[in-house]
């Protein structure tokens, strides 16, 4: 049996790790990474034209797509990501009929 005192303590350094973990800031350069990877992989938004620059937290989406459906679901999947603070939506919405 695990003595009282040494137990609380193992809980009191879990807790803390957890809780010291969970207030790390997430760096831009992961924000980049996973915002291109929920747009490459999604059906609808298809991110191969889009690029997504990341500063202090806040993404700024360029390049274009093909319509508005497009261009409202990029910005909702990169403001889903952690560590998001904004989503500045540049996306162009081709004219090119289809």
């Amino acid at each position: 049996m695990i003595p009282k005192l040494p137990a609380s303590l193992l809980a009191a350094v879990l807790v803390a790790g957890v809780c010291l973990a969970a207030t790390k800031p997430v760096s831009d350069d992961v924000i980049s990474d996973q915002v291109m990877i929920k747009l490459t992989s999604d059906p609808v938004v298809k991110g191969g034209a889009l690029k997504a620059d990341v500063k202090d937290g806040i993404v700024t989406l360029t390049g274009t797509v093909s319509d508005q459906e497009q261009h409202d679901k990029a910005a909702k999947l990169a403001g889903k990501v952690k560590g998001v603070k904004r989503v500045v939506n540049n996306i162009t919405v081709s004219k090119t009929p289809k």
